[in-house]
């Protein structure tokens, strides 16, 4: 028997999308977090608002929630994304 691709990726597949190679990507509406770059800084979040690639991987356009004001963003390494359900879709529901 052979497989194909890594265990992530079939993970992946099975929870109905594949994981980008370079982990880190979004979907519009979604919420990017970013660390503080000190001990003590909370950082910031924004929501993402555009994408420059098709795939959803970065750069993003985020509208920051501390200024409201929209930056072209490059996430490094202390950035992670908070995903929501696409628009037209239901959400799991708990038991």
């Amino acid at each position: 028997m052979t497989t194909t691709g890594t265990r992530q990726d079939r993970e992946g597949e099975r929870a109905g999308r594949q994981e980008h190679p370079a982990g880190l990507w979004a979907r519009v509406g979604d919420r990017l977090i970013v660390g503080g770059a000190t001990v003590g800084d909370e950082g910031r979040d924004g929501e993402v608002v555009g994408l420059h690639h098709a795939d959803g991987t970065p750069p993003f356009d985020v509208r920051w929630s501390d200024t409201g004001r929209v930056t072209l963003v490059f996430p490094g390494p202390d950035a992670r994304v908070q995903h929501f359900a696409p628009h037209g879709t239901r959400a799991a529901r708990r038991p």
